[in-house]
């Protein structure tokens, strides 16, 4: 028992993998986790295939995907599955201590033996900045220690909020990437976001009265990643002082990234375009994973907990329908699945297909954006995925949907399970609603009034 590892697991909500220096940011926002990079090995491709918080957990927690585990919506309903075995419950049968910080709640936190929670501070505008990083510290370094002293290995996940809305990063981080006027009349740029209804409420308890410019609010989501990457230097540090760093499987994964000023999705995690699949990971265990390799092929969430045991030499005897990144990392193989099947359930229900190529997109009902039912981008050409090509490929989208609906009839025989993507009832939230009709409705209905109401949505989906 001695022998094993310990395992320390990062758990990022809302981090961009395209806003962290060390995956080629032009902002310096992530120096601690760059050199920690630089001691491991970090994943250039790694996609979060069922958006948001609480389907990517499931995932990330279990190795499996979202037909086995169920849990598709943020506002999922009961428990995971009593057929599912997380994480925590398979280090937990081979005599691990585990532990979990700010993550209480979550259908996916089933089984660890502590649940310690953090000052997660929402802040407001009137509130103040919200040291949320630090706070998790404060608890994290103590329980850390605690583990640490006893004979047995441990298990530690700690949930980091920072990059979530509000972004309101402690000083001198508010102002570290943005040194113009965010009240320039003459700048016009938060106009259609402070228009949008659903969001316009939330959005003006955090930010600043008058905002005009969107990049402020940018650099204040990146001086957010740059504060809370100061903050988990110091649970780099405290492995190391005592003396446990190169035995501790230590890993860095993001749940989903964030959509700041794109695609009209306005400084949230909703829609499945890359900007809110493309996560960070990055591992680090001295002996078994190399120190500054990047590894440039695809991998899922569901690939985690596999990866994870191969390192612990553990066989919870479970058929995971991930697979271990380890013949990745030993260039046994280039690349794990290039096409992947995408649900996202938040603020719009819809799933899609992507592979190298092209992304599609299908809406199961209308969404609040008033976005098109079919949506097809070339991610060669427009990596950005700002033209939409379905009505002059209509080839293409026929191809693409007999893939996806193939997958799903496929992953469906398997597991004896329906795809939970098409039974979400009142996934938004609003009882006897059901899907919604029309986008009009979708935009009239769903409404986000402060930022109390944000974190309730955000405890909702703990329930």
């Amino acid at each position: 028992m001695a022998n094993k590892p310990n395992i320390v697991l990062f758990g990022v909500d809302s981090l961009l993998a395209t806003h962290m220096s060390c995956y080629g940011y032009h902002r310096l926002t992530t120096p601690y986790i760059d050199r920690f990079a630089e001691s491991g090995t970090l994943f250039e491709k790694t996609y979060c295939p069922h958006v948001p918080t609480t389907g990517a957990y499931a995932s990330m927690l279990t190795g499996l995907d979202v037909f086995s585990t169920q849990v598709v919506a943020l506002r999922h309903k009961g428990g995971l599955r009593p057929e599912v075995k997380t994480l925590s419950e398979m280090l937990h049968d081979e005599g691990y201590d585990t532990a979990c910080i700010g993550f209480s709640g979550n259908p996916s936190a089933r089984g660890f033996d502590n649940y310690l929670d953090y000052k997660a501070s929402w802040g407001s505008w009137s509130e103040g900045r919200s040291p949320k990083a630090q706070s998790l510290n404060e608890v994290a370094i103590p329980e850390l220690e605690r583990m640490a002293s006893q004979d047995q290995p441990f298990f530690l996940f700690l949930r980091h909020m920072d990059p979530h809305s509000p972004y309101l990063p402690p000083a001198p981080y508010e102002r570290m990437f943005y040194h113009g006027d965010e009240c320039d009349p003459n700048n016009k740029s938060m106009e259609p976001v402070m228009t949008f209804k659903p969001f316009c409420d939330y959005f003006a308890t955090w930010m600043p009265p008058g905002i005009t410019d969107k990049d402020y609010v940018i650099a204040q989501y990146d001086g957010a990643i740059a504060y809370m990457d100061a903050c988990i230097q110091s649970i780099f540090n405290a492995l190391e002082a005592m003396g446990i760093q190169d035995e501790t499987i230590v890993v860095l994964n993001g749940d989903h990234g964030e959509t700041l000023y794109d695609h009209e999705c306005w400084f949230d995690h909703h829609g499945i375009y890359d900007v809110t699949l493309h996560v960070p990971l990055i591992i680090r265990y001295p002996g078994k994973i190399p120190a500054g390799q990047r590894v440039p092929g695809f991998n899922q969430h569901k690939d985690l907990v596999p990866t994870i045991l191969e390192l612990a030499e553990i066989d919870a005897g479970i058929n995971f329908d991930g697979r271990s990144l380890i013949p990745m990392i030993n260039s046994e193989v280039t690349s794990h699945e290039s096409e992947i099947y995408l649900t996202e359930c938040t603020w719009m229900r819809k799933h899609g297909w992507r592979t190298p190529e092209w992304k599609l997109i299908r809406a199961l009902e209308p969404d609040f954006h008033f976005k098109p039912e079919i949506e097809l981008y070339n991610l060669i050409h427009d990596p950005d995925e700002n033209d939409n090509l379905a009505e002059t490929h209509p080839d293409v989208v026929e191809l693409l949907t007999e893939r996806m609906n193939a997958w799903i009839a496929k992953r469906e025989a398997e597991t004896g399970l329906e795809n939970p993507i098409h039974n979400q009832g009142d996934w938004h939230g609003h009882a006897n609603v059901g899907p919604f009709k029309t986008s009009q409705q979708a935009y009239d209905t769903l409404h986000i009034g402060d930022a109390v109401q944000g974190a309730r949505l955000q405890a909702k989906a703990r329930e």
